[in-house]
């Protein structure tokens, strides 16, 4: 086993360098609590900026998983972060990869990109908003998405008016307002844009959700395209056109085959498989794709690679865990 293993990683270190060998040894064992190291290699002479790191903060489902906590990662460019989606721990899983990414510290968690608005993709809002306020956020939580976002956040606020009248009110000296969350509701295209980073929204399609979106981020030194939940989408693959880095949620197509007829129906319409995955990431042509929102459906992640490379894409592929960093 460790044969074929140490010749899969030196395959990786002629295809990408350093950075994914130290992803996927921590890929080859059981979660770390700190991302991979690799992601804080200082900027080099002639550097145009401040690094790009992708964190992902939870890789999980809506199937609780204590390894895998709900959706969300993060692209941090210097010390900088921008969040997409929130799902449950998230500024819990930021504080833990603030050990090595200071930019996800939570004061530091001001920006928000969600996908669509499914629990498991929002649980973490309301943590966002308030644990961000307690730890002095300099401003309120701006967050783009799709419409229904704004009524989202509203009725947070109104679920925790009792909490927030007794921190500002009460003995505890709260003094600003920035729990709240300042929301964009957008369209596919550009939607957010500053010195560091520019960022387009890109329509997909899952099931019955009349918006959902995947993102496009560019860097001065990187391109990352985040699919969020969808079915094969083929905005994505021309959105990525040989980026840096593809994320893309999956399903097992061998654990598929084994769900009832409604529930294949049901995922079919919602989500990706591998088979599928591997066609769309032939013509994404990106320099790694990172598998996330994996339902297994008694698979390993292992399989989730095997499958995605024996349904014909030979590139660069990563199942990633929580925490680790590309």
């Amino acid at each position: 086993m460790w044969r074929s293993m140490r010749a899969r990683l030196r395959s990786l270190v002629r295809l990408t360098g350093l950075g994914l060998l130290a992803a996927a040894l921590v890929s080859a064992g059981e979660p770390s609590e700190q991302p991979t190291a690799a992601a804080d290699e200082p900027a080099r002479p002639g550097d145009a900026g401040p690094r790009t790191v992708l964190v992902l903060l939870g890789t999980g489902t809506p199937v609780p998983d204590p390894k895998r906590w709900g959706p969300a990662l993060a692209i941090v460019v210097g010390d900088r972060s921008y969040l997409v989606d929130a799902g449950s721990g998230v500024v819990r899983r930021a504080a833990a990869a603030a050990r090595r990414h200071p930019a996800l510290q939570p004061s530091k968690l001001q920006r928000l990109f969600l996908t669509h608005l499914h629990s498991d993709h929002t649980l973490g809002l309301p943590d966002l908003m308030f644990t961000g306020w307690l730890a002095s956020r300099p401003t309120p939580l701006a967050v783009w998405g799709p419409p229904g976002t704004a009524a989202m956040a509203r009725q947070i606020e109104a679920a925790w008016q009792d909490d927030i009248r007794v921190r500002i009110e009460g003995l505890e000296p709260r003094t600003t307002r920035n729990y709240r969350a300042v929301v964009h509701e957008i369209e596919a295209g550009r939607v957010y844009e500053d010195d560091r980073v520019r960022v387009d929204a890109i329509a997909v399609s899952h099931g019955s959700w009349p918006a959902a979106f995947g993102y496009r981020f560019q860097t001065a030194d990187r391109t990352i395209v985040v699919s969020g939940d969808t079915r094969p989408s083929e905005s994505l693959a021309k959105a990525c056109d040989g980026c840096d880095v593809l994320v893309h949620e999956v399903y097992s197509a061998a654990g598929f085959a084994r769900l009832s007829k409604p529930w294949q129906a049901y995922h079919r319409a919602f989500h990706t498989s591998t088979l599928e995955l591997a066609a769309l990431a032939n013509q994404a042509r990106p320099k790694l794709l990172v598998l996330v929102h994996q339902l297994f459906f008694g698979a390993t992640a292992a399989d989730l690679v095997r499958e995605v490379r024996e349904a014909g894409y030979a590139g660069p592929v990563v199942s990633g865990r929580d925490l680790e960093a590309f």
